[in-house]
């Protein structure tokens, strides 16, 4: 009997066209989805009150992601994976003759979870931005570029204290002093007051 590669019997019995050969698919799996096994369980048990279901249901998602991906692998593995997963969720209450609420999480955060910040995130971001920098405008110019010079371009003291054109016991000073009152100013301890 001929064994080609290409083709593989189906439930059914016929033969299908194979696109991906299986280690391809292995390759892939291992590589790309095997390592959102963390990321999935902390889906379910997010989403899915019984969480001694959580371990099933990230074992149907790895067969119905090697499934899927005989045909042709995803560009992506992290959106296709939890496609699957919010899928497999809504299947699972669909089966369910009454969806008792405690078995559902909040059904509004089955959308695929993002690794970019949220817009509540980003608008905290900006405004500690907004008070670092009012609180940085407070401290005198000499002190603040010794701050800047050594935190934010990494300069050491010795590096520091040529390009300012003063001496490293001086920088000390001006670090010391601008970053005690910057943590004041910025955690609303005092008013601020200018570096010596």
């Amino acid at each position: 009997m001929k064994d080609d590669s290409n083709h593989e019997r189906g439930r059914n019995g016929p033969l299908r066209q194979t696109l991906v050969s299986a280690a391809d698919v292995e390759a892939w799996f291992l590589r790309e989805v095997l390592p959102l096994e963390a990321s999935l369980m902390g889906y379910f048990k997010r989403n899915w009150r019984n969480e001694s279901d959580a371990r099933d249901l990230v074992q149907e998602v790895y067969v119905h992601a090697c499934e899927a991906a005989q045909q042709d692998l995803p560009r992506t593995a992290r959106p296709f994976v939890f496609t699957i997963a919010r899928n497999l969720l809504i299947d699972r209450f669909r089966n369910l003759a009454v969806v008792p609420l405690e078995t559902v999480g909040d059904v509004e955060t089955l959308t695929t979870p993002s690794d970019q910040p949220g817009p509540d995130r980003n608008v905290i971001a900006r405004d500690e931005l907004r008070r670092l920098q009012a609180a940085l405008d407070k401290l005198a110019p000499r002190c603040r570029e010794a701050v800047l010079l050594r935190q934010l371009e990494g300069l050491s003291r010795r590096e520091v204290a040529a390009r300012m054109g003063i001496s490293e016991e001086t920088v000390k000073e001006y670090l010391a002093t601008g970053l005690f009152l910057l943590s004041d100013i910025f955690f609303g301890q005092s008013a601020g007051e200018d570096c010596a």
